[in-house]
């Protein structure tokens, strides 16, 4: 019953985050609109203003040009523009040389999918056979005064698209990198939490398995942090909202710490899974490492780089341990193994 009741008031709680939450479901209705509004206005020019017969692509065009970011657009309309020519051209020569209406069509999608898999026109390039396609078969392609007019219609509608998506909130991806920061933050201090208690030594030797599954999911993370800053840099790129945006820089902080977390991560599951005294830090070395963990743990929750005194402190205790001959430590290489990442950690998030 419970999955059922889901699935019935699921639409009412978009329709709900749409207003209660500036996130992904307010951004698509946005953007919705936008694309019903192109189609519209560009519907409206073709045929009342410049009296177009039959402009079908104007529209078609306004709402493929509404895209996710503004450079998109405008990219698109480059793109869409000269693909619909080349459809034009390739229709018009193939329509003149071949008499056959089914021969040239064949001919001409064959060509144009071709010609429009260059890398150049992007995802606009299936345009280049569609076009082509459209006009051998609707029996214009050998007339000039309506190849001009697909081409007016395309670059209008596209026009349309490009300018409404540019001028009316124009998209940004700012809730995306927020939502991605908060995500990769919590694994993180997540991991180091669970390490802090397997370097103690207080789980068993299979707790290391449990962080290597958990260390892939926050490189699963990592790999979202990064497409959700480059979604941002490319939503503030010409748009006119841009300098609204919070900086990705805590963000690209959090996805530096990738390296070094691995690393300690493998020496510490090394270590544990160890049966060999020498590769293990001693009781006090390991309860300094573990306090290392959670100090780090309580910075990348809170972000707050005040609380780093307390790592460099205990950073300063693992290299008085290392430089000190003591029973404990004299032998081990287990610690230095675990001594340069987590530095490095507390570098990085200094660096923030």
């Amino acid at each position: 019953m419970g999955d059922v009741r889901n699935r019935w008031t699921a639409p009412f709680g978009w329709v709900a985050r749409v207003f209660r939450i500036p996130g992904e479901e307010r951004r698509s209705l946005v953007q919705t609109t936008k694309a019903a509004a192109a189609a519209v206005i560009a519907w409206v020019v073709a045929t009342s203003v410049l009296k177009l017969p039959q402009p079908f692509l104007a529209p078609y065009a306004a709402v493929f040009l509404v895209q996710a970011t503004v450079y998109r657009s405008l990219r698109g309309w480059a793109q869409q523009v000269g693909a619909v020519s080349v459809g034009v051209l390739l229709a018009a020569g193939v329509g003149h040389i071949v008499p056959s209406v089914t021969v040239a069509l064949g001919m001409v999608v064959f060509g144009g999918l071709l010609i429009g898999s260059w890398r150049g026109f992007g995802d606009s390039g299936v345009w280049v056979g569609v076009t082509g396609m459209l006009l051998i078969s609707y029996g214009s392609a050998t007339e000039p005064v309506l190849l001009a007019d697909r081409l007016l219609e395309t670059a209008l509608g596209a026009a349309i698209g490009a300018v409404v998506n540019a001028v009316v909130l124009p998209p940004l991806h700012g809730e995306r990198l927020r939502a991605a920061t908060s995500r990769l933050a919590s694994a993180i201090a997540d991991v180091l939490d669970e390490t802090a208690a397997l370097v103690r030594g207080g789980e068993p030797p299979e707790a290391a398995d449990a962080v290597q599954d958990r260390m892939r999911d926050v490189r699963s993370l990592v790999a979202e942090a990064e497409d959700a800053i480059g979604w941002t840099r490319e939503g503030r790129f010409l748009n006119l909202r841009g300098r609204r945006e919070a900086p990705e820089a805590p963000l690209e902080n959090l996805v530096s710490l990738w390296p070094p977390l691995a690393q300690l991560i493998d020496a510490v599951s090394e270590a544990a899974r160890s049966e060999q005294p020498f590769q293990h830090p001693g009781e006090h070395a390991r309860g300094v490492v573990g306090d290392l963990l959670e100090a780090l743990a309580e910075v990348a929750r809170s972000g707050d780089p005040d609380r780093l005194d307390r790592c460099r402190e205990l950073v300063g205790e693992i290299d008085h341990l290392l430089v000190t001959p003591t029973d404990e430590v004299s032998t081990s290489i287990g610690l230095g193994a675990m001594a340069l990442p987590a530095r490095r950690l507390v570098q990085r998030l200094h660096a923030d």
